[in-house]
Formats: C-alpha cells, structure tokens, sequence
C-alpha cells in the first residue's frame, strides 16, 4: 500500500507504454494492449459510436471515450472503453481536462493474461463502489463477451456470449453487434511492406 500522493506521483513517472491505475489507494502498471485487445476495444468504439454517437448519424444518446482516466473516489480507473447517458452529462467534457469524476454508466475491459485477474478481482468491485450500472467483459482470445448489471450487492453475470454470434446486450440490447467485428481476422489482409 502507498498513500495517495505518492500513487499520484507514482502515475506520471511510469515508463512510456505502461498504464497506471489506482486501486485502493495501490499504484498498478499493466502494459499497453496487445493487437487482439487493441482490435476488439477498437472495433468496439466504431460500433457503438456508429449507431449512438449523434456525429456518426446514430441516436445521440450515449458518450463514448477510449482509455478515459476515471478519478472515482480514492481509485484511478482506465477501461478500454467508457459510455455516459448523455442526460447525465451536465456539462459537456472539456477536450483538455486529463481525467474525468463522473462514473460511467457502462465501462468495458478487454482481458488480457496480464490483466483479466486484476479486471474481475479488483476493477469490477471498484466500478460497483463508484455506481456504474453496466460492464462487459471481453475476452478476444476466448472470444467471449460477458454482460454484468450492478446489482445491491454487486454484479450479476446476465449474459455471455461466445464466438461469431450476433448478440444484443444491456445497456444496448436495441443494437444489434456481431461480436466477429471484434476479433483478429484468421487470414491476415494486408502484407505488410519492409
């Protein structure tokens, strides 16, 4: 354990490349994504931004931030991908502010080996203390999405999805998402030129 000034101060000396969260009042570092969590994060956000995203022609309903810095009580939080309501958002977000306090309504962690412990053990009861109403978990090597609604005492798995089926899920169960969007293409399409 280390105190929250020196976890603060912790976050801006971790090397280029590295992610620095706060947990309980403890600095964790976990490296950047690997291409298959990097793709399924990405994928992700063009989906959600296409349908939702009043700029991308959808409803207007919903926020969405990659890899936003979430200040939520005493925790320092980064999911890969973070949506608000945007009748919560009073105030629109300021491009220059480098961390948000208003907890999301639905978060997503792509696991990782290096990362899935940390996603379900740590994160996942951190998010329920800060009152997000939503997370998925997706796990590009299994690929897997599982849907959790937070509940009085926690989280409840209300869903999980595997493979290339089509799903619709809370708090999108309107959209439809074709979870193969979100996994590396067996056969490689571009070569690349050295």
């Amino acid at each position: 354990m280390c105190n929250s000034q020196a976890a603060y101060s912790a976050l801006d000396a971790l090397p280029m490349g590295w992610v620095g969260e706060i947990l309980d009042e403890e600095l964790v570092a976990s490296p950047r994504p690997a291409p298959g969590q990097a793709r399924a994060a990405f994928m992700l956000g063009v989906e959600l931004g296409e349908r939702l995203d009043p700029r991308r022609g959808g409803s207007g309903r919903w926020c969405f931030l990659r890899a936003p810095e979430l200040r939520l009580g005493r925790d320092v939080l980064v999911p890969d991908l973070a949506g608000w309501r945007r009748d919560r958002l009073v105030e629109p977000l300021t491009p220059d502010e480098p961390f948000l306090t208003l907890a999301p309504d639905w978060v997503c962690e792509v696991l990782a080996p290096s990362t899935a412990a940390l996603d379900r053990t740590r994160k996942l009861p951190a998010y329920a203390r800060a009152g997000v109403s939503h997370v998925w978990l997706v796990d590009p090597s299994a690929h897997t999405l599982e849907v959790f609604q937070r509940v009085k005492r926690g989280w409840l798995l209300v869903d999980s999805h595997e493979g290339d089926t089509v799903v619709r899920a809370e708090p999108f169960a309107s959209l439809a998402l074709e979870l193969s969007s979100l996994w590396l293409p067996a056969e490689p399409h571009l070569e690349l030129v050295r």
